[in-house]
């Protein structure tokens, strides 16, 4: 990173690379249960919940790449393992062992929850000392907002159904 955008982070800096680091951990190991679950989810709405975990999936893998990239210019260094991805994570990592639909679902959504509180702390942490960085975990705590909404949606759609029957 060139150094007059490294100075406008200030002391800070060494800091916030440990947060976005952890943020990367949560990303990638999020991208992973998305995707994994969209493969063995099984029951009522299987389709449209697989269908929108690939989704969140992908946007997950996105997220990491953003991080990755503001990282590097920060004079950091992405997290190089997937052992460090399990020794930095803030929101850890759920298998789907009950494939069960609803299992699934609720998992990610607390996975999502966790995520919306990891960046909402970026957010603060960032607003005053680094514009780039704060418009980047603003967007990405907009997604993850968007991703709570979605899975408890299907939850709610899947519970009338049941009630319905």
């Amino acid at each position: 990173m060139g150094t007059k955008g490294r100075k406008i982070v200030g002391k800070q800096v060494d800091k916030l690379v440990e947060m976005l680091n952890q943020a990367l951990a949560d990303e990638w190991l999020a991208y992973y249960q998305y995707w994994v679950g969209a493969k063995v989810v099984k029951g009522p709405m299987r389709e449209a919940a697989a269908a929108e975990l690939l989704q969140h999936a992908t946007e997950e893998l996105g997220h990491a790449e953003l991080l990755a990239n503001r990282l590097i210019q920060l004079g950091g260094t992405p997290l190089l393992t997937p052992q460090d991805w399990y020794e930095m994570t803030n929101c850890g990592y759920e298998s789907p062992a009950d494939p069960y639909v609803e299992v699934v679902l609720k998992q990610n959504i607390k996975g999502e929850q966790c995520a919306i509180g990891v960046y909402q702390k970026l957010v603060d942490f960032t607003r005053e000392i680094d514009p780039v960085t704060y418009e980047i975990v603003l967007s990405i705590l907009t997604d993850e907002i968007e991703h709570e909404e979605d899975l408890e949606a299907i939850v709610e759609d899947i519970q009338l159904m049941k009630e319905r029957r």
